[in-house]
């Protein structure tokens, strides 16, 4: 019997070094209790008393974490709030970078290389400094306010709502939806365009009935390269929303460092990994489809 060769192997010991036994661990914390102690969690597994420690240790842990976070209002109106507000973004990215990426693939094979630069231009900031920067325009004495002014219009008070996370989360994560459907439109062959249409449908028609639909796959990779990352933004929701902004990653922050209940925290991170895993099972299964 051949043995896998040792480059094989590789990927599953990164994946168990850096994912899953992070992920035991952090399991391990949201079954545990918040203490006055450093490390502020009990229990703890004592190795000197040998096969009678791990007995104790399991039988300290419990659900009792979880049953807090189902009691709490907090927890609930976070979870829905993150939820809201990415699936809106990622609403506004896909009707914005749709015509984008559509534009893009109608371009010149050489015409395309430089948009696709146009696209990716903005990684080569820090992210930080890009949300700082929206952070001068929508303060009240800023940017925006100035050039309202000078047009003779009201100013608008965007920063710390609502409404500046998601022009954070849009701007910022304009290019995770854009390149997706790029690679995907630029692929397609244009003579099913010619021969819908030599079919008698409109342009318009031949959009909704070929275009669109072979497309499908990239607004779904788009949509999930977006949205699961923006459930738990933590950045963005701190710098431009306002105290009664609440986002899981705001929640699971202020958990581990102000509240320092680390069970809590390792609690709300699960929870947010067991609903993000849902839209990946639903798309793994729809690419398994396609591929039959």
């Amino acid at each position: 019997m051949r043995r896998p060769p040792l480059a094989a192997l590789l990927p599953y010991l990164w994946l168990g070094l850096f994912f899953a036994f992070p992920f035991l661990l952090v399991a391990k914390l949201s079954l545990s209790d918040s203490v006055l102690a450093m490390p502020p969690y009990a229990p703890r597994i004592d190795w000197g008393e040998g096969p009678a420690g791990l007995v104790s240790f399991a039988r300290a842990l419990d659900l009792e974490t979880y049953a807090r976070l189902a009691r709490d209002r907090l927890y609930l109106d976070a979870y829905l709030s993150s939820l809201g507000l990415a699936a809106t973004a990622t609403a506004i990215l896909l009707l914005i970078g749709y015509p984008i990426s559509y534009g893009m693939s109608r371009f010149p094979p050489r015409a395309r290389q430089a948009l696709v630069l146009a696209v990716i231009l903005p990684f080569w900031t820090s992210f930080l400094i890009r949300i700082y920067a929206w952070m001068s325009i929508l303060r009240p004495g800023g940017v925006l306010n100035a050039l309202l002014a000078k047009l003779g219009l009201p100013p608008l008070a965007l920063l710390n709502t609502d409404a500046a996370v998601l022009i954070g989360l849009v701007s910022g994560y304009l290019p995770f939806m854009v390149l997706p459907l790029y690679a995907v439109l630029e692929k397609q062959d244009p003579q099913l365009l010619e021969a819908a249409q030599d079919l008698g449908a409109t342009p318009l028609q031949a959009f909704w009935r070929v275009t669109f639909p072979l497309s499908l796959r990239g607004v779904a990779a788009g949509a999930l390269l977006c949205f699961i990352p923006m459930v738990g933004e933590f950045v963005i929701p701190d710098l431009l929303g306002g105290s009664g902004t609440l986002m899981l990653g705001r929640v699971v922050w202020t958990e581990f460092f102000a509240n320092r209940d680390w069970p809590a925290a390792s609690a709300v991170a699960l929870a947010l990994l067991a609903t993000l895993v849902i839209p990946i099972l639903l798309f793994e299964r729809q690419q398994a489809k396609v591929a039959r």
